[in-house]
């Protein structure tokens, strides 16, 4: 078996775990509020960073540091806009709106950074915003727009910016000292938000220990986090970009597979046909376009991205 295969598997097997939190993640808001829940989640997922990346830690450098700092802010974000938007759509919805964040990476970096980018891009990025449309836009019309799909769609645009920041600091600090940082940071973003949600009653903190809560924080901390991040990490410098686009855009496919199996969840004919435009103009971005945003990232580009 060759050290390619193997990358190639362990990725696909991280992509697996990615598409399946979003059905985890989902059922454990149930048993706790969203911040309470992303606490727990990146407080045990950062101690368990630190060991598996302990010497890239030891030798952290201050600008490491604020480069860490600044794309910990921005998982941060996108961690708590699609969470909280799991609270009110379905993890199908949520996987495919995440990944519309892929398409606008070269679209941002476009738009604000002058970067030049083909027509193949610009077709992605077509089919993917009306793929967008028929998935979230029911045909009652705007005025029935849910809720979850908004925050949802802001979190695709922090994580492509997000994979836009990542992409410019990779190649200047160690990519074991970013995925570290990137985690601690958001883990250390939602333990202080915790106090303040609290006394303002922006969110009133609710935690009810269950199996099922422990087990969704054991999933998502250990398998989806701390691991999937490390496997990547290796994986990553034995496959190609290519590879590694085309994997990662599997991420919603395996997120409605288990929605389905899990939740027995269906997708109606138009969310079907939007799923597809959407996956359609991820290939295309990804594939036709200056670079492959998912090389860039230490961490699942979608996840992410749960």
């Amino acid at each position: 078996m060759s050290r390619r295969f193997r990358a190639d598997a362990s990725l696909v097997l991280a992509t697996i775990l990615w598409g399946a939190t979003f059905v985890v993640v989902k059922d454990a808001l149930d048993h706790a509020s969203v911040f309470v829940f992303l606490a727990l989640r990146f407080a045990l997922a950062t101690v368990l960073m630190a060991l598996i990346f302990r010497r890239a830690v030891r030798q952290l450098t201050r600008s490491e540091v604020r480069a860490g700092a600044l794309i910990g802010a921005l998982l941060f974000a996108g961690y708590v806009l699609q969470t909280s938007g799991l609270l009110y759509t379905t993890p199908s919805k949520a996987a495919f709106i995440t990944g519309f964040g892929v398409v606008l990476v070269p679209i941002l970096s476009a738009v604000f950074w002058r970067r030049r980018i083909n027509h193949w891009v610009w077709a992605g990025a077509a089919a993917a915003l009306v793929g967008l449309y028929f998935l979230t836009v029911p045909s009652q019309g705007l005025t029935e727009l849910n809720r979850g799909d908004l925050l949802t769609l802001g979190c695709a645009v922090v994580f492509a910016l997000h994979i836009i920041v990542v992409g410019r600091y990779s190649g200047r600090h160690p990519v074991g000292a970013l995925s570290f940082l990137q985690v601690a940071t958001t883990g250390a973003l939602t333990v202080f938000a915790l106090p303040l949600l609290a006394v303002t009653g922006l969110e009133p903190l609710r935690l009810d220990w269950s199996p099922s809560l422990l087990l969704a924080v054991l999933i998502t901390a250990v398998f989806a986090t701390a691991i999937a991040f490390s496997v990547q990490v290796w994986a990553q410098q034995y496959t190609t970009p290519t590879h590694t686009a085309i994997i990662f855009t599997l991420e919603p496919v395996f997120a409605a597979l288990t929605s389905y199996l899990v939740l027995s969840e269906r997708l109606g004919a138009r969310a079907l046909s939007g799923a597809a435009l959407i996956l359609a103009g991820i290939l295309l971005a990804e594939l036709k376009g200056p670079a492959q945003a998912a090389a860039d990232s230490p961490g699942p580009v979608s996840g992410s991205s749960v």
